[in-house]
């Protein structure tokens, strides 16, 4: 009778622990996908902010080695993505090719002027900073004018902190509902341990000495489900970088690194936690209170 029971008891066990080990897998599954769509929307944002570019219209007595040293002056300040150089003739073939129609004839001149479109790094690319950088290049000496999309630039940065607003929040929520879900799941695979933890304590041992193997299981569980859940996003991710090359997923090593560390050590952060309160829990509960 006892060897059925003790066979019971393990295979209850077992069972317990599968359902830890699912339920963070799934958790963490989910975590990582809210993880990656974090990190690649920042990707994205930068991304559209670079293809932002402020131009300078070069007067016309500016000489093209003046213009040279300027361009090469300009690649180097911390605010400069790239800077491309358009001559006044270029110009003048692109718009005539846009509208369909040589414009020059009916003018008998160009009055287009040289340009240098500045292809701004990110963190540039913000209503306040444009708005210093377009007051510094019109003090220059060679500019004639300096030329943005003002509200393109308004409205990008307006939408880039809402949704940015809005992905913290869900992520949020989310993370709180999952530290919920896995810490139900450890307190029940705990709660058949109750009574060798009162009896632990009965005989003198500390609530630290009876805690550590719980949380060292648990860790070790959460591993585990974490495990899984990188496999689960593996598959994920190979499938979208197939079908949305554009993304770059697997080329970008940074953000898959990030992934797997913020995976893991979220693993271990939630399952440590967990255990820590629900084994907290039973040690803290009276011997006639075990029963409910």
């Amino acid at each position: 009778m006892s060897s059925k029971f003790d066979s019971y008891q393990k295979r209850r066990l077992q069972s317990s622990y599968i359902s830890v080990v699912i339920s963070i897998a799934l958790v963490l599954f989910m975590v990582g996908v809210l993880g990656l769509i974090l990190l690649k929307s920042t990707k994205v944002a930068n991304h559209v902010k670079e293809k932002v570019a402020i131009t300078l219209f070069i007067k016309d007595k500016v000489t093209q080695k003046q213009i040279k040293t300027f361009r090469e002056s300009l690649l180097e300040e911390e605010f400069t993505k790239k800077a491309v150089y358009t001559s006044k003739e270029q110009a003048a073939k692109k718009y005539s090719k846009e509208i369909g129609e040589d414009f020059l004839q009916f003018l008998g001149e160009n009055p287009l002027k040289n340009g240098i479109d500045i292809y701004l790094k990110a963190d540039f690319v913000t209503p306040e900073k444009m708005q210093e950088l377009e007051t510094r290049f019109q003090k220059n000496a060679f500019v004639a004018d300096v030329s943005y999309d003002k509200p393109l630039i308004n409205l990008l940065t307006k939408n880039i902190k809402r949704v940015s607003f809005w992905l913290l929040v869900f992520s949020g929520f989310f993370a709180l509902v999952s530290m919920i879900l896995i810490n139900s799941s450890i307190r029940l695979s705990i709660y058949s341990k109750r009574f060798n933890i009162k009896t632990m304590q009965m005989v003198g041992a500390t609530k630290s000495f009876i805690r550590k193997p719980f949380i060292w299981r648990s860790i070790k569980l959460g591993f585990f489900g974490a495990f899984l859940a990188l496999t689960g996003l593996a598959f994920v991710i190979y499938y979208v970088d197939k079908y949305i090359p554009s993304l770059a997923l697997l080329e970008d090593y940074l953000t898959l690194g990030y992934l797997v560390g913020g995976v893991f050590l979220s693993a271990f952060i939630i399952t440590w936690i967990s255990t820590f309160f629900a084994t907290q829990r039973f040690l803290n509960l009276q011997t006639d209170e075990l029963h409910y």
